[in-house]
């Protein structure tokens, strides 16, 4: 037994000295460098592209009031309905503004009769007068009343316009081409002149898209604001319509908001869009030297974002970044990035500052503990 302890004593310190050799990882007290696949940063020239969600509204927007007072008798359109400018849609009731038409113009009748029998006694007075059968004064007076009659017939006239006028007002009719909205009054209502709302219309072709952007974000596209183009997106990213145009821009920025209203027209024939509609939309405004980065590689921190890059030394470090948007499946980044950085894409969870990596280019095997190739093939050199 005292044998069989001698050698057992012999062989763990054989071990613990073969262990603690010079040159082995557990001498050193440093782990391997972490296989990590990198991209190499170059500059890209992309187009300038910023995303917002707004909201339609009709291009043309209008209260149809009643002009005239009186009870409503018919509605000829149908509620939430197209109809073209000019197209009747209420009939008040029109007798009392007949009779006020008829009453006019008889009333324009007796100021042409009296202007024509003044018209004879100047006539017939001048003639005296030249002969000095009658005074000039009598003459005078009778050309002044003449004048006044005359007036008094242009007064008759512009009282008749009035009465037909008032009269053409109790047909009330669409004043453009768009959706009509609901009918506030119904028939057999007393309407007020100039007072009571009737209904809406509103044109959706072309149809206007409101939104903003950040102040920051809005200096981008500042220099191409004309030339800019602006795309409707469907949810999934794709566009649904294209070739819209940035019609305004303020003038200000929103104190409490740091955002800018802008506002873009896109053709509307199918009525795909209504008032009201939430929708987002890309703007296209020139184009950019950036970066492009994988999304999986960029980290939201405290700061703002950052990604992993492969530092001189060859350890690991992170680095803040400006991002703008997205193109595909990268982030476009517009600073804190320069060419020939290596990002590292790729085993983000296990790194920590100071780190050492052993970085191939993205895509390639990643290499196993020991240096060798891993399932993907040979260890490939950082591009």
């Amino acid at each position: 037994m005292a044998a069989l302890r001698a050698a057992a004593l012999a062989s763990l310190a054989f071990i613990v000295v073969s262990c603690g050799k010079e040159g082995t990882p557990a001498a050193q007290g440093t782990p391997p460098a972490l296989a990590v696949a990198v991209k190499r940063m170059a500059p890209e020239r992309v187009p300038i592209a910023l995303t917002a969600v707004g909201q339609a509204e009709g291009s043309r927007e209008v209260e149809v009031r009643a002009r005239v007072s009186g009870i409503l008798e018919k509605r000829l359109f149908t509620e939430g309905a197209p109809v073209t400018a000019g197209a009747t849609l209420f009939i008040i009731d029109r007798a009392l503004y007949d009779i006020a038409v008829a009453q006019a113009r008889a009333a324009l009748s007796q100021e042409r009769a009296k202007n024509e029998q003044a018209q004879r006694e100047a006539e017939r007075l001048k003639s005296l007068a030249q002969n000095k059968a009658i005074s000039q004064r009598e003459y005078d007076d009778a050309v002044s009343a003449l004048k006044q009659s005359g007036a008094a017939v242009e007064v008759a006239q512009a009282k008749l316009a009035e009465a037909q006028l008032n009269l053409s007002y109790t047909t009330v009719k669409a004043p453009i081409s768009g959706i009509t909205g609901r009918a506030v009054r119904s028939e057999g209502s007393l309407v007020s002149a100039n007072t009571d709302l009737l209904t809406t219309l509103t044109q959706v072709n072309p149809i206007w898209v409101r939104f903003s952007l950040a102040e920051a974000d809005f200096e981008r596209i500042r220099e191409n604001e004309k030339g800019a183009r602006v795309n409707i997106l469907n949810q999934d990213g794709s566009v649904a319509e294209k070739n819209g145009r940035l019609n305004y821009a303020g003038s200000s920025v929103d104190p409490k908001l740091g955002t800018i209203q802008l506002r873009a027209e896109f053709s509307n024939r199918g009525l795909k869009w209504f008032p009201g509609q939430f929708l987002r939309v890309q703007i296209l405004a020139g184009e950019q030297d950036v970066f492009l980065v994988p999304q999986a590689a960029v980290m939201q921190t405290e700061q703002g974002r950052a990604v992993w890059v492969v530092q001189a030394d060859g350890k690991a470090g992170m680095r803040p970044i400006q991002a703008a948007n997205w193109i595909g499946s990268d982030w476009v980044v517009t600073g804190g990035l320069e060419a020939g950085d290596a990002v590292i894409v790729d085993n983000l969870m296990k790194l920590r500052p100071g780190a050492a990596v052993q970085p191939q280019a993205a895509g390639a095997g990643v290499p196993g503990p020991a240096g060798a190739p891993g399932p993907g093939g040979a260890a490939a050199a950082p591009r």
